[in-house]
């Protein structure tokens, strides 16, 4: 069922004592004028509901279509409660060392709070689609890993999504004192060395910190 952006106020204004799209404006941080431009497109950016999840723990589905529950909570240990992070599409904020999460979003996927505070903060976690096989046997064409974007610096041999250009890959970094070099787990991959002049368009957008696939 698409979302009408009039029903999707309705909501946050009735869940959260937001009274007005100024007051939306300011809680999202954004310009007033953005809502307006939104509510004549019919259409809510995915980061709004990102962040209206994160500044009042209101469940994104709810938001879209009114089922489900409308905060995403426990009501008995703090174990069972759960956070939900971002898939995004394999694209580069212009200039950025992170990923694009506006309109790249794909979809939410739910992971235990507890488990994901002893990782890092959920504010800088993305999900990520693997492709191709550079990196098999450990991560295979298809996969899905998570991203903790606030770990950038290097740690030998650990596994990190790196942007060169308008490419995303995931490589095991090694840094030495002249070069980078990204290394692929398949033996039919050669290393990828990177000069000290070549270093300046590389991006460490964070390290992999866990993988999932799907069997088939």
């Amino acid at each position: 069922m698409p979302l009408q952006f009039d029903e999707f106020l309705k909501r946050v204004f009735t869940a959260t004592g937001v009274e007005s799209q100024m007051e939306l404006a300011a809680a999202l941080g954004i310009n007033r004028s953005a809502i307006t431009q939104a509510r004549k497109k019919g259409a809510v950016p995915e980061r709004w509901l990102l962040g209206l999840y994160r500044k009042f723990g209101l469940n994104p589905d709810w938001l879209e279509n009114g089922i489900g529950s409308i905060f995403i909570k426990s009501g008995r240990d703090d174990d069972e409660a759960f956070a939900y992070v971002p898939k995004v599409q394999a694209r580069l904020c212009a200039g950025g060392g992170s990923f694009e999460v506006d309109d790249g979003v794909e979809g939410y996927y739910s992971f235990r709070q507890a488990w994901l505070a002893g990782k890092g903060s959920v504010d800088n976690m993305v999900l990520l689609d693997v492709f191709g096989n550079s990196m098999e046997p450990e991560l295979k064409d298809g996969d899905t890993v998570l991203i903790d974007q606030a770990r950038t610096d290097i740690i030998a041999g650990a596994v990190y999504a790196v942007g060169i250009d308008d490419t995303i890959m995931v490589k095991r970094l090694e840094k030495h004192p002249n070069s980078l070099v990204l290394l692929s787990d398949n033996a039919r991959y050669a290393p990828i060395s990177l000069e000290r002049e070549e270093m300046e368009g590389v991006r460490i957008l964070g390290k992999v910190i866990w993988s999932c696939r799907e069997l088939h």
